[in-house]
């Protein structure tokens, strides 16, 4: 089993709590606003299998200038 460290906010906890906090926004939104925000819910989910066949993520570069930086490795 594995258990993330919760001591620190790194560039990965990051990219994975907005991930969460889009898709269910733009799924809330979807069932209550208006249909065409799943279209939303869909990219995000798209950019997240693209990152993990590629390894790129605009996000985390987004991230990286804002400050974020990946987990220490020691």
């Amino acid at each position: 089993m594995f258990i993330a460290d919760t001591k620190t906010w790194y560039l990965e906890r990051l990219i994975r709590l907005l991930a969460g906090i889009l898709v269910l926004g733009s799924s809330l939104l979807g069932y209550f606003v208006h249909p065409d925000w799943f279209i939303f819910t869909g990219f995000v989910g798209a950019m997240l299998v693209f990152f993990a066949l590629t390894g790129f993520c605009p996000m985390s570069i987004i991230l990286y200038v804002f400050g974020a930086r990946e987990r220490c490795k020691c």
